[in-house]
């Protein structure tokens, strides 16, 4: 099974863990798709400022503080991935819960663990 994913809050800058995860999710040949605040390219994946409607999704990995988070949330949803993995600092209960309501599962863990440990 594919697991098309989708990294939102994500950076041209070297040292950002955005940056690192697209990097890492490309060596382990994921499809990735990214949303950031600056168009440019990381890797062979193209950073879009804009939502659009990405088709087959299967999850979402956020790189945006929870007070960033909320002009995302119809979005998000709207793509009805699997999941949505909060990475450190994007911890958001509220967000969850309306997860949950809508059956997508919420991980909070690392995707650089989780793609280092094999259980991405």
């Amino acid at each position: 099974m594919s697991k098309k994913t989708l990294v939102i809050g994500a950076s041209l800058k070297a040292e950002r863990y955005s940056n690192i995860a697209i990097h890492r999710l490309r060596s382990f040949n994921i499809e990735t798709i990214a949303i950031g605040l600056r168009e440019g390219l990381v890797d062979d994946v193209s950073i879009h400022k804009e939502p659009l409607p990405f088709k087959d999704i299967h999850t979402v990995t956020l790189y945006l503080n929870p007070t960033r988070q909320p002009q995302y949330y119809d979005y998000i949803i709207s793509l009805k991935p699997q999941r949505v993995i909060f990475n450190p600092g994007t911890e958001n209960p509220e967000f969850y819960k309306m997860l949950e309501e809508v059956n997508i599962e919420s991980e909070v863990a690392c995707t650089l663990v989780l793609l280092g440990t094999g259980q991405y």
